[in-house]
């Protein structure tokens, strides 16, 4: 039988062409956190290379600052918010489960009636939302699409958590991904390992805070959350996600060098998940780079910002001259699932 569907016809391949980030105004150093938690500035720093993060105020939503970030990618890349034909939002603190945040921004930066939505793959989601946009772009389906990684994740930080209290740091990342004539964004090496799922975790389901009666089923029903419960936090075992990242994310990053054809010697850049400085200069040790590629330590300042760590890095290595438009970028993300996406793109 001979199908009647007309192939899908897009751009040969895809490129990220513009990228744009927004830190909110609020720098708490370690000496905030310290007023919370028994440790020391020392003991932050050598745990994790953190030494401040920026923290959200009221008006700077993550609406706001991904509008704000958008801005940034779209005049960089060169197009008009009329041209986005596609919102992809990667983020796990936009609080309403439905409508999609996406929708709100791609009305907000001036796009006509684009797709829009939001996917939820904590900091490996700006890698799942690259990939889906590539697709995208090369099946016809957007000639540009933004992707966007954005969190306010001060929201879901215990204060009085040791382990976790002096991680996160809110803030968007976005880029414009649109055609071009050679490869640019190469194969994805993405999945996830659900057996691990409970090692980062958020410590409270949202329908534990349901007290008022819901129809439906067989019945009302009427949950309470206990009283020590005050906020949904993010919460981890540190030493098994070390673990996890340094050996298993080597590997998906050697993975992803494999399936785009690059030596770790054409490297220019390598850009990881801003989750921690050991981390960082273990996979830059097991993947043996060479000294001559630039890597990316935003983490020192901006903490950890899950699915915009990756943008972050990336606009602020630009920003600064350390990279270069045209530079070969290794990026891997990963995170709470868990799920991991890596891929070697040419910066825009």
């Amino acid at each position: 039988m001979t199908s009647k569907i007309k192939p899908a016809k897009g751009a040969p391949y895809a490129r990220i062409m513009g990228v744009g980030g927004y830190r909110p105004t609020r720098v708490v150093p370690n000496e905030e956190i310290l007023k919370h938690i028994d440790s020391s500035d020392e003991w932050i720093r050598s745990r994790s290379g953190i030494a401040t993060r920026h923290w959200a105020g009221p008006e700077e939503t993550v609406a706001t600052m991904s509008v704000e970030a958008s801005g940034k990618a779209i005049a960089d890349a060169g197009i008009t918010p009329e041209q986005v034909g596609a919102v992809i939002v990667s983020t796990v603190s936009h609080f309403k489960q439905t409508p999609a945040i996406a929708t709100e921004i791609a009305h907000r930066i001036g796009a006509d009636k684009p797709a829009a939505f939001d996917i939820s793959a904590g900091c490996a989601g700006f890698g799942y939302g690259l990939t889906l946009a590539r697709g995208m772009v090369t099946d016809g389906a957007a000639e540009y699409v933004l992707v966007i990684g954005v969190e306010r994740l001060s929201d879901l930080t215990d204060l009085e958590d040791r382990a976790t209290a002096f991680l996160f740091g809110d803030g968007a990342g976005a880029v414009i991904v649109g055609p071009a004539k050679e490869p640019a964004i190469g194969p994805t090496v993405w999945g996830s390992e659900g057996d691990k799922a409970e090692t980062i975790k958020q410590t409270v389901a949202w329908d534990a805070y349901r007290t008022t009666p819901v129809p439906g089923g067989d019945g009302p029903h009427e949950r309470t959350a206990p009283e020590e419960i005050r906020y949904p936090a993010i919460t981890q075992e540190g030493q098994a996600v070390f673990r996890w990242a340094v050996f298993e994310m080597a590997k998906v990053a050697q993975q992803a060098l494999d399936a785009a054809g690059v030596s770790p010697e054409d490297l220019d850049v390598f850009i990881p998940h801003q989750a921690n400085m050991r981390i960082i200069d273990s996979m830059v040790k097991t993947l043996k780079l060479p000294e001559s590629v630039t890597v990316a330590r935003d983490v020192e300042t901006t903490g950890n910002t899950s699915a915009a760590s990756i943008p972050l890095a990336m606009e602020r290595l630009l920003a600064t001259g350390q990279a270069k438009s045209g530079d070969t970028a290794l990026v891997i993300g990963f995170g709470a699932g868990l799920v991991y996406a890596a891929t070697v793109v040419t910066l825009p």
